[in-house]
């Protein structure tokens, strides 16, 4: 089961385990705060359409507020896993930088019988860039961190126009938390998803861009 977070890693990681034979993919699941999923804000909707447009079960597991203790989120996240009615023997995760995130989750993750797997991990972030935008991986900026990225990024197509207009020392991958992305559509999606634009919101240092689902037919604004 693969942990989707309905940005550019996760959808990475996706693509590879679909196109490993080792792996049968059964399934998506991710945390929400009341109607959004956290960080990234992604209405739930959204995050059902893309689990649709990839036919695959999505496990949602709700969260009482963003930042739980770390003893209420593990017990969320193992009892979401094993009450989903899915034979899951491993969980993925797109996690790319070796900051103890690995360890964090092994350490109650592995106790209950499950693999934990971390395709993307340690890779040079440039690189996965450059495959996220080869694959195929059609995503936008959907929250900046203003502190280090300034808000006119927001809404911006992930391509090589946008790489190339990055700081010299900035991570193309916003694996500092200057950025989040959502995609619209990937090898692995049968229909792209149509979005609008509704708005965008200021909460101190985060910016974010707040999208509804449009026609499929419709064009992406």
């Amino acid at each position: 089961m693969m942990s989707w977070s309905t940005g550019k890693d996760a959808a990475l990681t996706l693509c590879r385990l679909l196109k490993n034979d080792d792996y049968l993919v059964v399934g998506l699941f991710t945390t929400y705060v009341k109607d959004k999923g956290p960080f990234q804000e992604t209405p739930l909707d959204i995050l059902k359409a893309q689990a649709q447009s990839m036919g695959l079960s999505l496990i949602l597991i709700e969260l009482n507020e963003v930042f739980p203790s770390p003893r209420v989120y593990q017990k969320k996240v193992i009892e979401g896993i094993i009450h989903s009615g899915l034979n899951v023997e491993a969980l993925a995760f797109g996690d790319i930088f070796c900051n103890g995130i690995e360890r964090y989750r092994k350490d109650f993750i592995e106790p209950q019988g499950l693999e934990c797997l971390f395709p993307l991990l340690d890779e040079r972030t440039f690189s996965l860039a450059q495959e996220i935008i080869q694959t195929g991986i059609k995503t936008s900026i959907s929250m900046v961190e203003t502190s280090q990225l300034h808000s006119s990024f927001l809404g911006r197509d992930y391509n090589p126009s946008l790489l190339s207009s990055l700081p010299f020392d900035f991570d193309p991958c916003g694996e500092k938390g200057e950025f989040h992305t959502l995609v619209t559509d990937a090898p692995c999606f049968s229909f792209p998803l149509q979005l609008i634009r509704e708005s965008d919101v200021k909460e101190g240092r985060f910016h974010y861009s707040r999208f509804l689902l449009e026609d499929r037919n419709a064009k992406i604004h």
